[in-house]
């Protein structure tokens, strides 16, 4: 099921748990890929060796970026698990911000990859 379809049903649904569960486990199959979207986008990049220092600390920093969503992800399940739905909005609203800190960081992590891999790249 899409993202998109996935949201719908959920709308539909109208158990925030059951949503949650069916989302996360949407994320889990995504993240469990990783290692292959990153090895795919290698051969489409037709990664050099002369480019492998630079592709592997960029491909370090996409799987830990997906390593720590999936952990954040399970973090949040756990929380769920032992609150319930009778999470008040401060603590989801905490939770949601760590995640957000989190999600930062990897970007910022992976940002600063990519520069020397990119500049590797020749033009067009």
């Amino acid at each position: 099921m899409k993202g998109e379809d996935m949201m719908k049903g959920c709308d539909m649904m109208g158990g925030d748990m059951t949503c949650m569960t069916q989302m996360m486990s949407m994320m889990r199959e995504r993240l469990s890929h990783a290692g292959d979207r990153v090895a795919a986008l290698k051969a489409d990049l037709k990664i050099t060796e002369a480019q492998m220092p630079a592709w592997n600390k960029f491909a370090d920093a996409l799987l830990a970026a997906a390593k720590s969503m999936e952990e954040s992800m399970e973090g949040m399940h756990k929380q769920m698990m032992q609150s319930g739905a009778a999470a008040s909005l401060p603590e989801k609203l905490e939770h949601h911000a760590k995640m957000a800190a989190g999600h930062l960081a990897s970007l910022q992590a992976i940002k600063a990859a990519l520069a020397p891999l990119y500049a590797s790249f020749s033009p067009g």
